[in-house]
């Protein structure tokens, strides 16, 4: 007769949980990250430059979508830019101020863009086709998300 041993099981279990803490933890820092060619993990787009700030823009597809969103908590600053109905828009021309002039400026290939931007104060201005939006936004700390929607599809 086998004989349960409930500290041996306990052990073998606890093992699992840490080596898939680490597992995700490792796969969650390479979604955030490219490699030192500029190559992007599978699915996400490459980082890009704008000045100092590194930034990533995409989600025009499937993959790339999941891949953003789950690279998004691992960088400062999240935008999305919605339609009417929440459909998705890319062509979004993105200027960010802080510090009394321009710090970032770029267009969206998609409905995400995920910016490393340095601890500050910050207004976000998004245009699509000629309408402007504005948010401010403290980076520092936790994630800032912001999100952006027209009427104009």
């Amino acid at each position: 007769m086998t004989r349960f041993n409930a500290s041996r099981w306990v052990r073998s279990m606890a093992g699992g949980v840490i080596a898939l803490a680490i597992g995700a933890g490792a796969v969650g820092a390479a979604c955030a990250q490219s490699n030192d060619s500029g190559v992007a993990p599978a699915g996400m787009p490459a980082v890009k430059q704008s000045g100092d700030v590194s930034y990533v823009t995409g989600g025009v597809g499937l993959d790339e979508s999941h891949a953003l969103k789950a690279a998004a908590p691992h960088w400062p600053v999240e935008l999305l830019f919605a339609g009417p109905g929440s459909d998705y828009l890319s062509d979004v021309h993105v200027d960010v101020t802080g510090g009394g002039g321009s710090v970032f400026h770029a267009t969206a290939d998609g409905p995400y863009m995920l910016v490393k931007l340095p601890p500050g104060d910050y207004v976000v201005h998004a245009s699509y086709k000629g309408e402007e939006k504005t948010q401010a936004i403290k980076v520092g700390g936790a994630h800032q998300k912001a999100s952006f929607r027209w009427n104009t599809q």
